[in-house]
């Protein structure tokens, strides 16, 4: 019993005097006014390595129980600053570092604007014959945050709705929201909210079938005279109701250009 009861004290001894080593991957926080100030290019976590007695090592790295961060309030505002990553809250007989020990961050005006929000879709994917209507989304406008400068640059705020190819039916999901430059291009900024449901009605649309009339456009004479046929006599075309009513008939038109060297030829 005596020597069992040793051999458990001296492994508890070796315990509380023995090192370790632990790395842990913990939020950077900064200290800036976010109010007037928007902050790009910092890491969303950092990794702490930890070295020193096991059992602080072990609680330590299984709490996380302290705070990393980077101080912006004194860099003297507007602009890119290198910092350099601080810690609150790690016990004293710890020994520490960080990767990276300093990051890049640039700061600049915040500026937040509201736009409307617009559905957006790759229009060939509705199936022949089909015709999407109106798409309507449950949020009519959104807020745009970012800088100044990334701020300036969105032209419209877009939600991307994803409608598959050949579509005959409406289609309703969550789309994603984002911000476009003038050549389409995503623009760094937080949208608020970030996602829409978007609804975009698809149904059959109307058609009717019409003759098909061959004719020569361009200046002829009595020496280029021409006679077309084909053995497609009629055709159904596709519209509105308004559209289709003025249709009588669908025009296929030769060049004079195009025939005369189709006759040199043969």
């Amino acid at each position: 019993m005596g020597s069992t009861r040793d051999v458990s004290q001296q492994s508890k001894i070796i315990q509380l005097t023995s090192t370790k080593s632990a790395t842990v991957s913990v939020p950077l926080s900064l200290t800036v006014d976010s109010n007037k100030f928007f902050v790009t290019g910092y890491p969303e976590k950092v990794l702490v390595h930890l070295k020193g007695p096991a059992a602080l090592v072990t609680t330590t790295a299984n709490t996380q129980n302290f705070k990393v961060y980077a101080d912006l309030s004194n860099l003297g505002g507007v602009g890119s600053h290198t910092v350099r990553i601080q810690q609150e809250g790690i016990n004293s007989e710890l020994r520490y570092s960080f990767e990276p020990a300093d990051i890049k961050v640039d700061i600049q005006p915040r500026k937040t604007v509201s736009y409307p929000l617009k559905v957006k879709y790759t229009k060939s994917n509705i199936a022949t014959g089909y015709q999407a209507g109106a798409a309507t989304t449950d949020i009519k406008s959104v807020k745009v945050t970012g800088a100044m400068t990334e701020i300036n640059k969105v032209k419209q705020v877009v939600a991307q709705l994803n409608v598959p190819q050949n579509a005959r039916s409406t289609v309703e999901n969550q789309a994603v929201i984002e911000a476009l430059d003038a050549d389409g291009k995503t623009v760094n900024v937080v949208i608020t909210p970030a996602t829409a449901n978007v609804k975009l009605p698809i149904a059959a649309g109307h058609s009717k079938e019409v003759g098909v009339k061959l004719v020569v456009k361009g200046d002829s004479n009595e020496n280029n005279q021409f006679k077309l046929s084909s053995d497609t006599k009629r055709v159904r075309v596709f519209g509105t109701q308004q559209q289709l009513a003025g249709i009588s008939q669908a025009q296929v038109r030769w060049i004079l250009v195009m025939l005369l060297m189709l006759k040199l030829r043969l």
